[in-house]
């Protein structure tokens, strides 16, 4: 596998590379500042400048990928089309290039309660439904593909074990950015994990799990 990561230098982007590395996998991370990029990521990774609200900058960044994963988001802005374009557009134009490149695996990074119309969260630029846009354009794109669904992100690790379940049955809860990685990056190597909505957080008394069962006991997501 080659990834591409969308959103690289990003509080979660970057972890889910030094993940990959990791591994082992070879890694070219999309970023839009190179010169950002080279200060913070490990001068291993292939470094590529996109904008993923210029379908034109990503069509070379995923060419000989096999595997894409976004980790992108909208900055908080007084913009009030920041997150349609970027969490919406920008995955949407991803998911486009993914298709024509024959990406084999899909990994987006969205949002605990992006089904609530009326959560807080939406007060800002309504973020959580056009999240919610892209997963259903992912969804209905052929594509094989992994939705990811954190609760609160956390910087720091806390105590307690991922609790990991399908779509719209979690509306509150934290998890660490490095837990997330680890979710992101283990889908690519669970066939369990394709065509699936998980929704993820971390509780104290949740007792830890072998990566092999996580999304085994999650539903294929229905499309919609």
């Amino acid at each position: 596998m080659r990834a591409l990561v969308a959103g690289a230098t990003g509080a979660t982007g970057r972890r889910i590379v030094a993940e990959l590395l990791r591994r082992e996998m070879p890694v070219r991370a999309g970023v839009r500042d190179l010169a950002k990029g080279r200060q913070m990521l490990p001068p291993s990774v292939e470094l590529v400048a996109i904008d993923v609200t210029e379908p034109r900058s990503l069509r070379a960044a995923v060419a000989d990928c096999t595997v894409l994963l976004c980790a992108t988001g909208a900055r908080p802005s007084w913009n009030v089309t920041e997150p349609w374009a970027v969490d919406c557009c920008g995955t949407q134009n991803l998911v486009d290039v993914a298709k024509v490149a024959g990406i084999d695996h899909f990994v987006l990074v969205s949002s605990l309660c992006v089904s609530q119309l009326f959560h807080p969260l939406n007060l800002f630029w309504f973020i959580l439904y056009w999240k919610k846009q892209a997963e259903l354009y992912l969804q209905n794109s052929g594509l094989n593909y992994t939705i990811v669904r954190p609760g609160g992100l956390l910087n720091d690790p806390i105590p307690g074990g991922l609790v990991i379940q399908g779509a719209d049955t979690l509306f509150e809860g934290r998890i660490p950015r490095q837990q997330v990685a680890r979710v992101c990056v283990e889908a690519l190597y669970q066939p369990a994990a394709r065509q699936k909505i998980v929704e993820i957080i971390t509780r104290p008394e949740q007792p830890e799990s072998p990566p092999e069962v996580w999304f085994s006991q999650v539903p294929v997501a229905s499309h919609q």
